[in-house]
Parts: C-alpha cells; structure tokens; sequence
C-alpha cells in the first residue's frame, strides 16, 4: 500500500489526520549564531534558582526587550470606564450570552474606545477561563452576530469546550500605520518628545490588551487566574509582549508570529523575514532601537528565546504553519525550546531538544505547547483545537479533552 493510501485509511478509521510529509525542509544556508544565555546575568553571574530569576534576571531582560525592540510605555495617568452597549443571554441557541463593551480611555481632553466582543457559556458550574483574541483583521473576523462566521475566532466551538471567547480589534487601540505616533494610544498617552526606546504600536497593542484583562476581571462567570491571551502574526507578537508585560495573563499563545515575536532573530537566511526588512516595512510596530541591529542581529543583547521566558512560569504555546517559512517556523519552535531552562527551574517539564514534530502534530510540556499545522500563514480552527487541548491541560481540566 503506497503510504498516501495508507494515511487516508488511517484517517477515515481513526478520525485524525495523516500527513505524507515526514519532516519539514531544512533550513537554507545561513550565517552561524550564538544565543544569549537567558540564565546569565549581564554582570556573568549565572541564575540557578526562580528566586533569583524572578527579583533579578526577569526584569533584566524585561527592560533589554523595552530598550532594543518593543519600546516603553509612558507613565501617564488616565481615567478608565466600562459600558455595556448590549446583551443577549440568549445566543447561540441559548448555550451563550453575548456582552458587547466599550472600555472608555480618557485623559484630559482625549479619549478612545475599545470595543470589546465576548461571548461566555451559561451553562457552568464555576467560572470558565477565557481567551482573548487580537485580531488584526477586519471587524467581519470577530462578528458578535455569527452572521458571519470565520474560523479566525470560532466562538461556537470554543463555548462548546467551555471557555469564554473574548476579541477585540487591534485598530482600535493603535492604527497599524506609520501615521508618527500621533493617533490612538499614542496620541493619548505620549508626552513630549519621543525617544529611541520609546513604545512602539506592539506595544500599545499589548497595553490594550491589559485593558481588556482589566474588564474580564470584573465579570463573575469568568475564573480571572486563567485568562489566554492570543493572537495571530502580528498579533502573535503582540500576545506574547502582552504577556511578558502582564504576569495576570496564565497562557500566551503566539501564532505565525515570525521575526520580532517567537522566531529567533539571528537566524538570517534568505525567505525569511528578518530585521532590515520588517522594520522598513512596519517601522511603528517597534522602538526605533530595533532598526539599528538590521544586518547587525548578533549584537542583540537578547533574543526571542528569552521573550518566551518571560512568560515563565506561566504557560506559552506557539504554532506554525508549514508553508509560511517567510515567519520561519524552525526558529518559532527553537525559541520554545531555548526557553526551556527557565521553565526547568521553576519544575516544568521542558520540550526537550528534538527537531521540529512532523507536519500535522504537536509536542508539549506542562506549560509549553509547540504545533506545525500544514499549510499557510492563518489562524484556522484547527490551530485553535491544539491551543484548547493545552489549555485543558494547563488549566486542569482533562474531563474536557
């Protein structure tokens, strides 16, 4: 039997998936490289217990990533106000209620809105955990009416599994555009004149996302302490900075995230996006910092490695596709697992040192998931399947596997 007949037999027999692929390609020629040691301070002392990491290294790292890539935020008060704009506790055929929100941020004179979807179960015997989506598509993605449905953010599915869906749109926090940081959050919140680590729009999608947190905190059917945060490309680049900026976060899922979210840097080949070009092309997502290592990745003082052990010793799960090598999904996996020691001090069961899984499966430890789902760059049902097995698992609730 030639083996694609044998996967479509195992598939019909069995219901999962059979993929021919064995492997993903190996990478093209590129230059050697040398990761920073996550476990290291910048004095050379070596860290060796999570005390040690939590009261030092962490917000060593933390303020390397502020500094070089992502920016930081302005310390600037602001007035913060929530409105539900409507509700039915009778959707999706009476499984759900649907609450629309408005988060209302005012300083003096400015003020925006973000716009917030979420739908909970109402059948529950305790409150669920939630996910938050960052979308970074248009609003027909995220349709509180299910007229529309995409599988972007397949809300039926999730209240099926018992999770609260929560999404809000990326634009209306920050507008992904080089409009020089005059409109949006910036436009809100920046005060005087900006600096090169000032916060770039990763950033200030990150901070919206904490505002969001700040509301699901307040609504009882939903267990505060198992809040995801997720998100797709560039929105995977912004769950993860969200959840090293914000410990309330439980799980980071980083999807298709690429160059400045889970792939590692130094790694430069050709088809591969790396920093000359995404900070040509989407200049405001970052500090101006970062544009400076373009051709120069080496000298980084961190790497996205440590961006996901930043999330330690909460939970973190990456996904990539196949065919999407421009986010180049050997260097999203390798992040998770040079991250691993980290989440080894803290008890964790790392990943381990194997190669990437065959396309169609996953690997993971108890708080790191890594997939290689095939085809292209797109957050699909499928890679929200894996990143709901994880979170049973991380969430302690295997009955619903």
């Amino acid at each position: 039997m030639h083996l694609h007949s044998f996967c479509v037999v195992i598939a019909l027999a069995t219901g999962f998936a059979c993929y021919a692929e064995e492997a993903y390609p190996p990478d093209p020629a590129m230059p050697a490289y040398q990761l920073p040691e996550v476990l290291k301070l910048q004095s050379g002392k070596s860290v060796t217990t999570p005390e040690e990491w939590q009261k030092t290294r962490r917000g060593e790292v933390l303020e390397l990533f502020r500094t070089h890539v992502y920016g930081r935020m302005p310390v600037t008060r602001y007035e913060q106000s929530f409105h539900v704009t409507h509700e039915d506790k009778e959707t999706l055929g009476g499984k759900a209620t649907l609450r629309q929100v408005e988060i209302r941020i005012a300083r003096e004179s400015k003020s925006l809105t973000i716009r917030v979807n979420l739908f909970f179960p109402n059948k529950s015997d305790a409150p669920v955990p939630a996910f938050v989506l960052i979308c970074n598509r248009g609003a027909e993605n995220i349709d509180p009416t299910r007229e529309k449905k995409s599988e972007f953010w397949p809300v039926e599915e999730g209240i099926a599994r018992s999770y609260a869906m929560a999404a809000f749109l990326n634009a209306d926090v920050d507008p992904d555009k080089d409009d020089g940081f005059k409109d949006g959050a910036h436009g809100l919140l920046d005060e005087g004149e900006r600096q090169a680590d000032s916060w770039g729009t990763i950033a200030a999608w990150a901070w919206g996302a904490s505002r969001v947190l700040d509301y699901l905190q307040t609504v009882p059917q939903i267990d505060a302490k198992k809040v995801a945060v997720i998100g797709h490309s560039r929105g995977g680049k912004t769950a993860l900075w969200a959840a090293a900026e914000d410990q309330r976060f439980a799980l980071a899922v980083s999807n298709d995230s690429g160059c400045g979210g889970a792939a590692i840097s130094r790694r430069r080949f050709t088809g591969r996006e790396q920093v000359a070009r995404i900070t040509t092309a989407f200049p405001h997502w970052f500090c101006s910092n970062f544009k400076s290592y373009t051709d120069r990745e080496d000298e980084l003082p961190i790497d996205q490695h440590e961006l996901i052990a930043l999330i330690a010793p909460r939970a973190v799960a990456v996904g990539s596709s196949s065919e999407d090598r421009w986010a180049d999904p050997r260097g999203e996996y390798l992040s998770v697992i040079h991250a691993a020691s980290v989440y080894e001090l803290f008890g964790h069961k790392a990943l381990g040192k194997a190669d990437l899984p065959a396309i169609g499966n996953a690997i993971h430890g108890d708080q790191a998931h890594y997939h290689l789902r095939p085809g292209k760059h797109n957050l699909i049902l499928e890679d929200w399947k894996h990143y709901w097995d994880f979170a049973d698992r991380v969430f302690d609730r295997k009955s619903k596997e």
